[in-house]
């Protein structure tokens, strides 16, 4: 594998640029078709990180691995299925570690990708032993369709 990818430091700069690239064509290409118009796109990662570099989180005595987790802020794309282009909902604190408005969690998403879906993330099932559990706690991000 080359360095400029394995290396915590440049690997952004490196792995961003064809990312990008392929969102906006992947968009470009729904918008083209009407897709987008019906379907949600959302990149996103599972959470946060930490804006220095360098630090274990393994093991101590283990290689430098890069940036730790933080669970409370992390961001997000969302694109089709009505929601309002080019706007930013909510902000962190100077380092991204808390949220400075209001905050959302992952389970909103959830609650988002299931009322595009047209399910009520209210609505109750039941698991294998018979108990009845609701598919979803948070709520729609409304944010996002204004």
């Amino acid at each position: 594998m080359p360095s400029e990818v394995t290396s915590p430091v440049s690997r952004p700069s490196c792995l961003l640029p064809p990312l990008d690239r392929a969102v906006a064509a992947l968009l470009d290409d729904m918008r083209a078709s009407g897709l987008l118009e019906e379907t949600l796109v959302i990149l996103m990662g599972e959470f946060g990180r930490t804006p220095k570099i360098g630090g274990f989180v393994t093991m101590p005595g283990e290689a430098f691995t890069g940036r730790d987790h933080w669970l409370d802020c992390f961001s997000a794309v969302f694109a089709g299925a009505g929601v309002r282009e080019g706007q930013v909902i909510g902000a962190s604190d100077r380092l991204g570690e808390q949220p400075k408005t209001k905050a959302y969690f992952p389970s909103d998403v959830g609650a988002t990708v299931y009322t595009a879906l047209g399910v009520d993330p209210a609505t109750e099932i039941e698991d294998g032993l018979g108990r009845r559990v609701r598919l979803n706690t948070g709520e729609r991000i409304e944010a996002l369709f204004r």
